[in-house]
C-alpha cells in the first residue's frame, strides 16, 4: 500500500483524514479489529494521513491480538496500559523494533482517547540541600587551613574554603578556578567560573580579604581543585 500525501490538520485536510479513516478496511484485518481501529484513531484526531495510517495499523494489531483472548473491543479495555504492555511483550511475530514502535503509537492513542487511564506520575524523592556550615564550623576549617605546614598549602586551603563558603562554589566548579579568576569589581570581589556552568559569582564580604590574598599568592598557577585533599578540609557543601 502506497502512502498518501501528508495532510495538515484543520479545514479540508481534517476532512480528508477523516474520510481516509472511515474508508480504512484492509483485507488482512478482521472487521472487528478494523472497526476498533477506526473508532479510536478518529477519536485521537491524527494530524495527517500518514500518521493516521500508522495509528490504524497499530490499533488493528492490538485488537487482532486482544479480541481472540476474549477482551471487549472497547477503548477503555484495549487501551488500558496493562493490555498495551502485555501486547507489546507477548504478541507473536513482532521484531523488537516493531514492538517498540507499536507500543509508542498505542500509548499515544491511549493518552488521546482514554486519558483517565494514564498512570499518574509517581512522586520521586527530591534531594534536599544540606544545611550550610555554621560560622563556628567555617572558623574551624579556616583554623585547619592556617595549620598547614607550608605557606602555599595554607593559602590554597584558605582559598578553597572561601570559594565554597563565600561564593557558593561546589566541587565541579572548583576544578577550573585559578587565582586570576578572582578579581575586584565595583567595590566588591567576584569569581569568574568557567566549565559546565560559566558565570560570575560575588564573594561575601567576610571572605574577600583571605580569598584575594590566596588568589594573589597563586596567580595563574593556582587551581582550586588541588587542595581538596591536601588541605585536610571537607569540600564545600
Amino acid at each position: 500500500m502506497t502512502a498518501g500525501p501528508a495532510v495538515p490538520p484543520g479545514g479540508d485536510g481534517a476532512d480528508l483524514v477523516a474520510g481516509y479513516i472511515a474508508r480504512w478496511r484492509p483485507s488482512p484485518v478482521s472487521p472487528p479489529a478494523a472497526a476498533f481501529a477506526r473508532q479510536v484513531v478518529a477519536l485521537a484526531g491524527p494530524g495527517g494521513q500518514e500518521r493516521a495510517k500508522n495509528l490504524l495499523w497499530a490499533a488493528a494489531r492490538l485488537a487482532g491480538y486482544a479480541i481472540p483472548l476474549g477482551l471487549e473491543a472497547a477503548p477503555e479495555v484495549l487501551l488500558h496500559p496493562s493490555v498495551i504492555e502485555r501486547f507489546a511483550a507477548t504478541a507473536p511475530g513482532l521484531s523488537p523494533v516493531a514492538r517498540r514502535t507499536l507500543r509508542a503509537s498505542l500509548r499515544f492513542l491511549a493518552r488521546r482517547v482514554v486519558p483517565q487511564l494514564a498512570p499518574a506520575d509517581t512522586p520521586l524523592p527530591r534531594e534536599r540541600a544540606k544545611a550550610p556550615y555554621s560560622p563556628a564550623e567555617i572558623a574551624g576549617y579556616l583554623a585547619l587551613a592556617d595549620a598547614q605546614p607550608t605557606s602555599q598549602r595554607r593559602m590554597r586551603a584558605a582559598g578553597l574554603i572561601c570559594l565554597g563558603a563565600g561564593a557558593g562554589l561546589i566541587r565541579a566548579d572548583l576544578r577550573d578556578v585559578h587565582g586570576t579568576d578572582v578579581t575586584c569589581r565595583s567595590g566588591g570581589v567576584i569569581v569568574t567560573v568557567s566549565g559546565a556552568r560559566p558565570r560570575v559569582v560575588p564573594v561575601l564580604a567576610r571572605y574577600r580579604g583571605r580569598l584575594l590574598a590566596a588568589a594573589a599568592s597563586a596567580g595563574t598557577g593556582w587551581s582550586a581543585a588541588a587542595p581538596i585533599r591536601a588541605a585536610g578540609t571537607s569540600p564545600p557543601r
